[in-house]
């Protein structure tokens, strides 16, 4: 919230609005993450965990389905949130 290093008054409030956006879509995400082994995870792990996934995205008219690696160790809790977040299997 204090990268304010512009010189220009709207670039530094366009800023702020992307950092303010970020935080809530965090606090959402542990908020829906409750009953998951990431129930206690910080910011830094969900964003690892959750966020920055290798993943093939095939998207048709009707949905996006996300392909994860087959090594993927953290499948089922993703999966838990993604749902709690209002995705469909």
């Amino acid at each position: 919230m204090d990268r304010t290093s512009c010189s220009r008054f709207l670039a530094n409030q366009l800023r702020v609005l992307l950092t303010l956006a970020a935080y809530i879509l965090f606090q959402e995400l542990q908020r829906r993450a409750q009953r998951t082994v990431w129930a206690d995870a910080q910011v830094t792990t969900l964003r690892e965990r959750l966020i920055k996934l290798a993943v093939w995205v095939e998207r048709s008219v009707r949905r996006s389905v996300l392909h994860f690696p087959a090594a993927f160790p953290w499948c089922r809790p993703w999966r838990q949130i993604a749902r709690a977040v209002g995705a469909t299997s």
